[in-house]
């Protein structure tokens, strides 16, 4: 067994070649290709005799692995990640866009990728306002978003009853959300929020959180992905596809709103693509805020 020591923390943990794929596929890395190449330097370890091996001749030997593939960005892009870590700088990421878009997939793969534990859905905090807050109280909030205009009655705003009780309902469930941010902001810990009351101008930012809004570009494939859904859930493709119209309009509304507040708009065509597009914005905003300290 060979042991990998980190001299800042002291910590000594077995080496793992699944924990060094992840690592590795945080660059952009395929992850066929990124097994192979931490198959390759646990190899090169056993060929050493090594029992001990620190956390820096890890990452040498991955960093050399990687050019010698012919990938140089994303050796490039590992060594900044694992700077990234030993840094322990704090990101929030938060997905916005309308029902059925694929915010909560991509959610998964993000925090998987980046090794984040804690994925946070704005539908598990409307839930838990509904158990405290009566129907009387806050009806929008006992409803679905694109039916929210039917329990919030006359709401000043903008000329769509749709789009005035969708925005009733982003705001009440705002509130729980900035207690959410706060506590992530406070522990500094990272974490993943999606979901469709993110929208860009309800939700205050800092400059460790990322925000974007996800979108589909059109009516035909929303209609695709709940069928597809409809196949791994308890969710029928019929309920959604009843109020296509309503959730298409929706995702009109919080792009308009994206574009107003500056807020990247994701067209999710194909899952790996967009998580692709999302790390590597992440990653030239952090080189800008905490330098790109990394080899060329």
């Amino acid at each position: 067994m060979i042991i990998v020591t980190d001299p800042e923390s002291r910590a000594r943990l077995p080496f793992s070649r699944g924990i060094l794929t992840r690592s590795i596929t945080l660059a952009g890395v395929d992850v066929g290709i990124a097994y192979i190449i931490a198959t390759e330097v646990q190899k090169e370890l056993n060929s050493r005799k090594a029992k001990f091996v620190t956390t820096e001749e890890i990452r040498e030997l991955t960093y050399r692995r990687l050019i010698d593939h012919g990938l140089k960005e994303a050796a490039k892009r590992y060594l900044f990640w694992r700077q990234l870590r030993r840094l322990k700088v704090p990101i929030t990421i938060l997905l916005g866009g309308a029902t059925g878009v694929g915010k909560s997939t991509i959610a998964t793969e993000l925090a998987f990728r980046l090794g984040i534990r804690s994925v946070i859905g704005t539908d598990t905090v409307r839930e838990v306002m509904r158990k405290i807050i009566a129907p009387e109280l806050l009806p929008d909030l006992h409803t679905s978003s694109f039916l929210a205009w039917t329990a919030t009655g006359r709401v000043k705003g903008r000329d769509s009853p749709l789009i005035r009780g969708f925005e009733e309902q982003v705001r009440h469930v705002s509130v729980g959300l900035k207690a959410v941010l706060e506590r992530a902001h406070k522990e500094g810990f990272n974490t993943v929020i999606e979901g469709i009351h993110l929208v860009p101008g309800y939700v205050e930012l800092n400059d460790r959180d990322f925000m974007y809004v996800i979108t589909v570009g059109s009516k035909r494939d929303l209609e695709a992905r709940f069928y597809e859904r409809a196949r791994y859930s308890k969710r029928p493709a019929e309920y959604y596809l009843e109020h296509i119209d309503a959730i298409m309009e929706i995702q009109d509304f919080i792009v308009e709103m994206a574009r107003e507040h500056g807020v990247r708009v994701i067209n999710n065509v194909e899952l790996e693509h967009t998580v692709d597009v999302i790390m590597e914005d992440i990653m030239e905003r952090l080189m800008k805020k905490v330098g790109g300290d990394v080899r060329g």
